[in-house]
């Protein structure tokens, strides 16, 4: 388990130890061996670093990175920064082995650092608000008020654009907010417009629906790591783990774990959740509450899936006879104990009782959280045909252990070439592919929801 800091007091920890040392650390692998742990500079943001509901490190750059120092063979130590400025001059400075903190590959960089692999592409994009200016093109650019990240890629973007296209192009580079900082500050009308690579607009989006995707600023680029300069071993040992990684599929697994659910957007859709989060979930979140606590599941994904199942609508019908917040059927709903499904708190511990039933019976072999959507999906589809999917993953050499395997395999449940080999024939096999990512995506949302809201109080 790596060693995790964060903060103000991380910024000063790390300024009071170069005190101490007055050499910079050794980014060689020997060094890094020697020094019993790779430090890793990166940024607290959901598409790199943050620590989840358990209380434990997660995101897409601390995988990575974890992934790497495991390949080094020394555990993994993150320090977050509040600026890309900050994290450069760091490493730089000789205060870290490596940055992992969604970076991409500029000529000022190389300069200043020796890059890893390219590991991610992604497309700046310029970000504007609905009902506020919402510019077509780089001229129309030049006329609102756009601020972008100090120090970023997009501000190095500008420049050249500013310089071979657009002379009228103008900006404010704002050195004390994170790009999520300043998408925000469109959506609440502070500043017109900004710029953020695709993947940060993706989940942010689904937080602030009114954002809006004007046009990109460049053709897609790849993200990378970066290591101080003359660090020419330590890149290449980058390069040797990215193949091995990236021929087992690692990369693209963490990758689809991340950003895979979200990559679909419904504007209508997200901003009616988030509307019904204000005014219909206080209603019902206490019941949400006791039953997950009452089945150990976690409160705010058994609240997503009922708004999945029904828009939190507890006289919710369906043609094939499902009714209820939890949409149970007849036969369901008595296994469960349930004699009214339009009673609220009947129908959600009725369903929780029977999510956290289909999540015991699976094969003690599959881990969290696959375990959570695989039982999730049978909640759609039926048990037996995720029993159908595994074994068809497993004929076909996928891992029937995975989620994220498994989401490929369910969609062949409609072929009759697949079908009619499995036990229990055709099923939709797309549909509860789609349901575990909109429950996923409506968690997602309603925690960043209440943490904005606790916030402001």
């Amino acid at each position: 388990m790596p060693r995790i800091l964060s903060g103000a007091a991380i910024l000063l920890a790390i300024l009071l130890s170069a005190c101490d040392r007055h050499t910079p650390l050794d980014a060689s692998p020997e060094g890094i061996r020697a020094h019993g742990e790779l430090v890793v500079l990166t940024r607290n943001a959901p598409t790199t670093y943050f620590i989840d509901r358990d209380d434990m490190p997660t995101g897409f750059e601390y995988d990575l990175a974890t992934d790497f120092a495991h390949y080094l063979g020394v555990p993994a130590r993150f320090v977050t920064l509040d600026s890309i400025t900050d994290i450069q001059d760091a490493l730089a400075a000789g205060k870290a082995h490596m940055a992992a903190a969604g970076l991409s590959r500029l000529e000022s960089r190389a300069e200043r650092f020796e890059f890893g692999p390219g590991y991610y592409e992604v497309e700046q994009q310029v970000i504007c608000r609905r009902g506020g200016p919402l510019p077509r093109d780089l001229q129309a650019l030049a006329d609102v008020s756009l601020v972008v990240t100090a120090g970023s890629s997009y501000e190095a973007r500008l420049q050249h654009l500013q310089q071979t296209e657009q002379p009228g192009l103008t900006w404010r580079s704002d050195d004390t907010s994170s790009t999520e900082q300043l998408l925000q500050q469109v959506w609440e009308e502070h500043i017109d417009c900004t710029v953020a690579d695709s993947n940060i607009v993706a989940i942010n989006r689904r937080y602030f629906p009114e954002l809006v995707i004007m046009f990109p600023l460049n053709t897609p680029e790849l993200l990378s790591w970066l290591a101080p300069k003359g660090a020419h071993e330590l890149a290449t040992a980058m390069d040797e783990w990215y193949q091995q990684a990236n021929e087992a599929a690692f990369v693209t697994e963490i990758a689809a774990r991340y950003f895979a659910h979200v990559e679909v957007f419904d504007y209508v859709d997200v901003a009616r959740f988030v509307r019904r989060i204000q005014e219909q979930l206080p209603d019902y979140e206490p019941m949400f509450r006791a039953a997950a606590e009452q089945y150990d599941l976690d409160w705010s994904l058994l609240a997503a899936q009922a708004y999945q199942e029904s828009h939190w609508d507890p006289a919710a019908r369906s043609p094939t006879g499902v009714r209820g917040i939890m949409m149970l059927t007849l036969r369901t709903a008595s296994e469960v104990g349930v004699t009214n499904r339009l009673d609220p708190e009947q129908s959600i511990l009725g369903g929780a009782r029977y999510l956290a039933n289909l999540r015991e019976r699976l094969p003690d072999s599959i881990e969290e959280p696959h375990r959570t959507w695989i039982a999730l999906a049978a909640y759609n589809v039926g048990l037996g045909h995720v029993h159908d999917a595994r074994a068809l993953a497993q004929r076909l050499g996928r891992n029937p252990d995975s989620w994220l395997d498994l989401r490929t395999v369910l969609p062949l449940l409609s072929q009759p070439e697949y079908y009619r080999t499995l036990r229990f024939g055709y099923a939709r096999g797309s549909e509860p592919v789609q349901y575990v990512r909109r429950i996923r995506n409506y968690e997602e949302i309603l925690m960043q929801q209440l943490a904005m809201h606790f916030a402001a109080q």
